[in-house]
């Protein structure tokens, strides 16, 4: 019956730990920007700029 109670309370410890580091997380902005990740794989990477010593003859 004893280890209802220990890891009832572990369970909690770890929960309220999460609920801490999301909190944490909610107020340094982590979650602001939400539109951007959506929209970004829309757009084309830019071409990289090719030299003339890639192109071998």
């Amino acid at each position: 019956m004893n280890i209802i109670i220990v890891l009832i309370s572990i369970s909690l410890t770890i929960a309220l730990i999460f609920l801490g580091v999301f909190y944490w997380n909610l107020k340094s902005g982590q979650y602001e920007d939400t539109y951007t990740p959506s929209v970004r794989m829309l757009f084309d990477d830019k071409p990289k700029a090719s030299s003339s010593t890639d192109k071998k003859a």
